[in-house]
């Protein structure tokens, strides 16, 4: 059995209980809720509201309505832009986004957005006065502010509370993408001032693929991304006004939604702080073993307390792609290498062009799986395994 550290991408495996929740939903109940008056539609129907209560209570969300659906966070995030800004519009971002924020905005550029990108320091971290100074600067005022909470390069934990205060007290919005910390870190959309609030359910909320969700504020009502069919007034030509019919239409996935339930359900009787201990714990392993590895450079804020699940690091002279490949190849190992789909991130900690490798243990990952990474990267390191030296 393969040792799997690419958590960040997506948590492997899941939690029994979810694996049982999608295959029942699907056996028993895998009809289209809201689609029918029947009993079975009528069921599933209230396992997709339940499911969003899940949630609701899971983020600090008032209205459980205000929770919509998507198939994953790029998803949430593209409606929550496109739906929401327009032609004049000014917003801040960093350049610690992944590029499910940062081509959005690059598309939105050329259809008159102003998009203003505040650079991280070498760490990776966003000061919150360089976004204020960032709003200052402009020749019109700033419609909304856009960041990671979590670095999916460097694991870095940028201060959103604090920058999601001032926007509130500025009237500026505040979009958040939780992609990193949700269900590790602590998520509350009013304490954090958030407006819009983007979730894969795949990771840290340990639900399957094909789920995620798009927290929408009750001052906000974006446009839709995608027209069609809600299961009723279907004789308007126009999407419904009401949240969460008007962005969520076709038929949703009840099996994932059912699996995402279980997921945080989960997550919540085991206990975030519990699950980011753990975490912790195996990166600060992980860290002490590395600093005694020849060559081997750390990034970001080279505290595991700080790294929010996630640790990157290079060998010098080795390409990061090289040992990913002898670790999958001759160990059994899953880690991922590169860019991340977060270039700029790099371009930032200054690990253009060939990237990092990265770790990001699971909830389900021992102390024995980091000691087998730091003793096949000892071999493959001293060794210059593969090189024929």
């Amino acid at each position: 059995m393969a040792i799997y550290l690419d958590n960040a991408a997506t948590s492997f495996p899941k939690p029994d209980s979810v694996y049982r929740a999608v295959d029942a939903t699907f056996r028993n109940l895998g009809v289209s809720p809201g689609r029918g008056s029947y009993q079975l539609s009528l069921d599933a129907g209230r396992l997709v509201l339940e499911t969003r209560e899940t949630v609701a209570r899971f983020f600090g969300i008032a209205d459980p309505l205000r929770v919509v659906f998507c198939a994953n966070a790029t998803e949430a995030i593209n409606i929550g832009l496109f739906g929401t800004l327009r032609p004049g519009d000014r917003v801040i971002t960093s350049t610690m986004e992944h590029n499910a924020v940062s081509r959005p905005l690059h598309a939105l550029a050329s259809h008159g957005i102003e998009v203003v990108r505040v650079t991280a320091d070498a760490k990776g971290r966003i000061e919150p006065g360089a976004i204020r100074e960032a709003a200052r600067r402009g020749t019109g005022p700033t419609r909304m502010v856009v960041m990671s909470h979590c670095s999916n390069v460097t694991g870095t934990v940028q201060p959103v509370e604090e920058i999601g205060t001032w926007c509130r007290r500025e009237g500026i919005l505040f979009m958040v993408d939780a992609a990193q910390s949700a269900g590790i870190l602590p998520v509350d959309v009013q304490e954090m001032g958030i407006d819009l609030l983007a979730v894969p359910g795949h990771k840290g909320l340990l639900g399957p693929p094909g789920t995620a969700i798009l927290y929408v504020a009750p001052q906000l009502a974006p446009q839709p991304l995608i027209f069609g069919g809600t299961g009723g007034n279907s004789m308007s030509r126009h999407m419904p006004d009401e949240l969460p019919e008007r962005l969520e239409s076709g038929t949703i996935n009840t099996p994932g939604l059912a699996g995402l339930h279980a997921g945080i359900t989960f997550v919540t009787q085991t206990g975030p702080d519990r699950i980011l201990r753990h975490k912790t714990a195996l990166l600060e392993r992980l860290c002490y073993g590395l600093r005694s590895l020849p060559g081997c450079c750390l990034y970001g804020t080279g505290s595991a307390a700080q790294a929010g699940g996630v640790l990157s690091f290079n060998i010098t002279g080795r390409d990061p792609a090289e040992i990913g490949f002898f670790l999958d190849e001759q160990y059994a190992i899953c880690v991922r290498t590169g860019l991340h789909c977060a270039p700029d991130a790099h371009r930032s900690i200054g690990t253009l062009p060939s990237g990092t490798i990265r770790v990001s243990p699971g909830l389900f990952n021992t102390e024995s799986d980091i000691d087998a990474l730091l003793a096949a990267l000892e071999n493959i390191v001293r060794k210059r395994e593969g090189l024929g030296l």
